[in-house]
């Protein structure tokens, strides 16, 4: 090379390295920028120390990510969100919510409303002996919902004790249970304190099963005495027999749905506390038993809205 063409070439060699160095800042700028707009890495742990994985999460990912979904239109209308979950509260409530009290049994076992204002026209259905067998509870309670009714369900410990399943199946479809002693023995012949326990050992397991105690008590066979009225108040229970029986346990009646109607409809009346069980005829007898009640001007009353008589109406025997 000619020291002339030499002396061109220096100047732009040194060019070119100035060129190439101000290049290199430039990235190394632009890469700091874009470090410093990057999320910071956060280390957190459980309470109990690192998370099971041995990985350290990110709390800041569920915002950034919320903050995503809103900048591409994806988020929904918060007032939207709170509508909608006061509106979820408030239908959760309607339905847990307890009735008021308006009837209350009198000394006959029906029925009566507590003041003249109430509608009087309606009947109690009521279910004993259980619970038994899981596909005719559900059929019962299949038509109930299907009239939009609510019955007691009137149930024997040891029943329960074998199947504890069945009675919260009663209790999660909305019905109500109601106490019919241990053993489905005749209490009045009983001695106080077994009396006692056939009633409370029941309140008990119901309890214990369910998370609420009964507050209806039908002594088995309607036999009872001062006794076991004086127990059914100390565990703050109503205590009923019925006044409009099905004879659905007769065995007359065995296998004849047409049958359990006829004799709940010959004896109805307003007030009528009917009394029926978990049999597989009765099963197939109540849909069109409260087609015609209902067809026959009758309401079903709910049974959480029956209470202890008011105080006039004890003083007056039946209201």
């Amino acid at each position: 090379m000619t020291p002339l063409l030499h002396k061109k070439l220096l100047p732009i060699a040194a060019a070119c390295l100035i060129l190439s160095s101000c290049g290199q800042t430039d990235a190394q700028n632009e890469q700091a920028t874009s470090n410093q707009n990057a999320i910071p890495t956060v280390e957190t742990t459980t309470p109990g120390g690192s998370n099971d994985s041995g990985q350290v999460s990110d709390p800041l990912d569920s915002s950034v990510t919320t903050d995503q979904n809103a900048n591409s239109g994806n988020s929904s209308d918060p007032s939207g969100q709170t509508a909608g979950a006061d509106q979820n509260a408030e239908n959760a409530a309607t339905e847990t919510a307890e009735p008021q009290l308006m009837y209350h049994i009198n000394k006959a076992y029906n029925v009566v409303p507590n003041d003249e204002s109430i509608e009087k026209k309606v009947v109690l259905l009521t279910f004993d002996d259980g619970p038994k067998e899981k596909e005719m509870i559900d059929g019962l309670i299949d038509t109930l919902d299907k009239h939009q009714a609510k019955a007691i369900f009137f149930v024997n410990g040891y029943r329960v004790k074998a199947h504890p399943e069945l009675l919260q199946l009663i209790k999660e479809r909305g019905q109500i249970i109601g106490n019919h002693s241990w053993d489905h023995i005749d209490l009045k012949k009983e001695s106080a304190a077994n009396m006692r326990k056939q009633i409370e050992d029941v309140q008990k397991i119901v309890k214990d099963t369910t998370g609420e105690a009964p507050r209806f008590f039908r002594p088995p066979f309607g036999s009872g005495n001062e006794t076991t009225h004086q127990i059914a108040d100390d565990n703050d229970l109503v205590y009923m027999t019925w006044s409009n029986g099905s004879l659905d346990w007769d065995s007359k009646n065995k296998n004849k749905p047409d049958a359990v109607i006829a004799n709940v409809l010959e004896q109805l009346h307003a007030g009528s506390n009917i009394l029926m069980h978990e049999l597989p005829w009765t099963v197939e007898a109540l849909d069109e038993l409260l087609t015609q009640l209902e067809q026959k001007g009758y309401g079903f009353v709910d049974p959480r809205s029956i209470g202890p008589a008011p105080v006039e109406a004890e003083a007056g025997g039946t209201k």
